[in-house]
């Protein structure tokens, strides 16, 4: 079995096929080279109509927090406001790289395209922590570079907001003493007020 840390995954994305009418100067709009071109990129902006979902603000209701306190949208979400914004198949994550693997991580970056311009490009990062993980964090790393990406558009750009942020918490969420049912290391999670602390998490009183 190779050593992927060293070897790689060897997924470099392909570039388009040259035709002989093809100059290396010039590119057709239906045969760019994604990996290396920045085609459309604020070249003008979307119509109001897709601004404005874009630019929506972030519904409380859904915006979920990590036990370390962190506050993120569910990917998913992203992907249906795009979806709103642009249409189903009006956008795509296309690779720029080829996959990184260390030892504990895996790494790749992508760039979004929405009607056929590029917008955002962004670094996804995932870790591991056996080799059979390397495939999962190959889809977690693309849903990564995803999120970053949407930053670009304005998609839920509240997370990114530290007075928002507080406020949020202060609100929506409290601080939970647990302790672990497996090893009973106690210790202080965050959830929101509407959840109940789930396993492997027990609340102590």
């Amino acid at each position: 079995t190779p050593n992927l840390t060293t070897s790689g995954l060897h997924d470099h994305p392909p570039s388009p096929l040259p035709t002989p009418s093809d100059s290396p100067h010039h590119q057709t709009e239906d045969r760019i080279d994604w990996t290396r071109s920045f085609h459309g990129l604020s070249a003008e902006p979307f119509p109001k109509e897709a601004a404005d979902i874009l630019l929506a603000p972030t519904d409380p209701e859904e915006v979920e927090i990590k036990p370390d306190g962190i506050l993120y949208l569910p990917e998913i979400k992203y992907r249906r406001i795009l979806n709103r914004a642009f249409g189903p198949g009006g956008w795509g994550l296309v690779p720029r790289s080829e996959s990184i693997v260390t030892p504990k991580m895996v790494t790749r970056e992508y760039a979004l395209v929405c009607h056929g311009r590029l917008v955002s490009v962004a670094r996804g990062e995932q870790d591991y922590f056996s080799p059979d993980g390397i495939p999962t964090a190959t889809e977690g790393c693309r849903s990564n570079a995803l999120v970053r990406c949407c930053k670009d558009l304005g998609i839920a750009s509240e997370l990114w907001d530290p007075r928002w942020i507080r406020k949020y918490k202060a609100q929506y969420t409290r601080e939970a003493f647990v302790e672990h049912v497996v090893n009973k290391r106690k210790s202080k999670i965050w959830v929101r007020k509407d959840d109940e602390v789930s396993y492997p998490w027990k609340e102590t009183k």
